[in-house]
């Protein structure tokens, strides 16, 4: 096991950029042994134990000033089970090497957030998700977990074996214990046909519960300042595979998506009065294509261009209502956006915690370009979203409290009552976590 100081002068920042830390030490344990006996030494020491993946959150969920446990050696598939049709990794594993290896296997997992950069604990413990009618977020697809308590013991847990540690550890913040491995559910690996395509964004809220009635993943990204949206469908596809090509690809993704749209947020930031302009330039840029593909290939897509985010569940039927309570407020205000804002869907599910437990989801997510002042324009749609009582994702930026999430949501107590129970001392506390679920 070793055990370093953090970042440079002892640092830790997240991908955003907005959230830094300071820990005391970093541990990067080699086997769930040595992280159990690092979070029994830090209690030992009257330190917090916090584990960090990749730093994808926005919020401060992951940060200390005690103990930083880096998973990044606790990685792999531990075993493929056919009969069972699940795979359990060990918690470090990014979800593209994950992505890489299952199929390799033959095998897939159901659904994917829009991004593979994040570990598996990391992506599952703040609720990631993509965008589906039928198929939830990657937590609800997870068979079974092991995690290190704050007491220093291994804990088991799936539907049969600690199923109340289960309905909940699954989306467990950190706050429950240290995730050493998970075992997701798995299927067959599969091909999907993407759909995109430019189109007006009247169009797009008149028609919205058809568009998602009638694909299994409906997403759209509305680029503020114009009424231009661009959509996305996928559906399953018998094949064959016809990948975008490579030159195409790069020009697209690459290029456009990420090269263009970097220096368009240069000059935005440097004047703002040119982003309304740059707007309308930018949803005119991507034309419309269909290709098909392996899924996980899909589901993602590189993000190069960094920025702080905002996203919000709301209930699915209030989506469009909510959008144009959104569209409205920027069109009377001086905020000037450069990001698109980006809608996608899930649907209910069981888990104590998930933004969408117990009722059909629409999430709204909005962004600004890093180094960009965000925060006129992220109360301003928080207002809008807590209107409709919206769930903020876990791990993106929000104000919201215990009190307010406690009203939205049925489960609250439920999951309290379990940290009370397994961590009583606060091992795993920290500021982000005593704000949202209390002392």
């Amino acid at each position: 096991m070793s055990s370093t100081a953090s970042g440079k002068n002892g640092t830790w920042r997240n991908w955003g950029g907005n959230v830094s830390a300071h820990p005391l030490r970093e541990v990067a344990p080699a086997s769930v042994d040595e992280l159990a006996e690092a979070v029994r030494g830090a209690a030992e020491e009257g330190l917090r134990v916090k584990a960090v993946g990749t730093g994808h959150s926005f919020t401060s969920i992951a940060a200390t000033d005690g103990v930083l446990i880096r998973p990044h050696l606790l990685t792999g598939i531990r075993h493929i089970d056919r009969d069972a049709m699940t795979v359990t990794v060990e918690a470090g594993t990014p979800l593209k090497r994950l992505n890489v290896a299952l199929a390799r296997e033959g095998l897939s997992l159901t659904n994917m957030g829009d991004i593979m950069e994040q570990t598996v604990s990391g992506a599952t413990s703040t609720g990631t998700h993509g965008t589906g009618r039928d198929s939830a977020s990657i937590a609800a697809q997870i068979r079974g977990l092991e995690l290190v308590t704050a007491d220093g013991s291994v804990l088991s847990c799936s539907e049969k074996e600690n199923p109340e540690v289960f309905a909940a550890a699954r989306i467990g913040l950190g706050a429950l214990g240290v995730v050493t491995a998970i075992t997701f559910a798995v299927e067959p690996l599969f091909l999907l046909t993407a759909r995109e395509e430019p189109m007006p964004f009247a169009k797009v809220l008149a028609d919205f519960d058809e568009l998602w009635a009638e694909n299994e993943h409906f997403e759209f990204y509305w680029f503020p300042h114009t009424g231009r949206t661009n959509t996305k469908r996928n559906n399953r596809s018998a094949g064959p595979e016809k990948p975008v090509g490579r030159l195409q690809g790069w020009f697209e993704d690459e290029f456009l998506s990420n090269g263009v749209f970097q220096v368009a947020n240069w000059v935005g930031r440097a004047v703002p009065a040119t982003v309304p302009a740059i707007a309308q330039i930018s949803s005119k840029a991507l034309s419309a294509r269909t290709y098909t593909d392996t899924a996980y290939k899909v589901f993602t897509s590189p993000r190069r261009v960094r920025f702080v985010e905002m996203e919000y569940a709301v209930p699915r039927e209030a989506v469009v209502e909510t959008l144009r309570e959104l569209k409205a407020m920027i069109d009377r205000s001086p905020l000037r956006i450069s990001f698109p804002v980006e809608v996608r869907t899930a649907p209910a599910d069981d888990i104590t915690l998930s933004t969408a437990s117990g009722r059909d989801s629409a999430y709204i997510a909005v962004h600004m370009f890093q180094g960009t002042p965000y925060r006129a324009y992220f109360t301003a749609a928080e207002r809008i979203f807590t209107a409709h009582e919206g769930r903020p994702h876990w791990g993106k930026v929000h104000t919201r409290d215990a009190e307010y999430l406690s009203r939205v949501y049925p489960r609250f107590t439920e999951f309290t009552a379990l940290r009370d129970r397994l961590d009583p001392d606060r091992l795993f506390q920290n500021d982000y976590l005593r704000r949202v679920l209390g002392a």
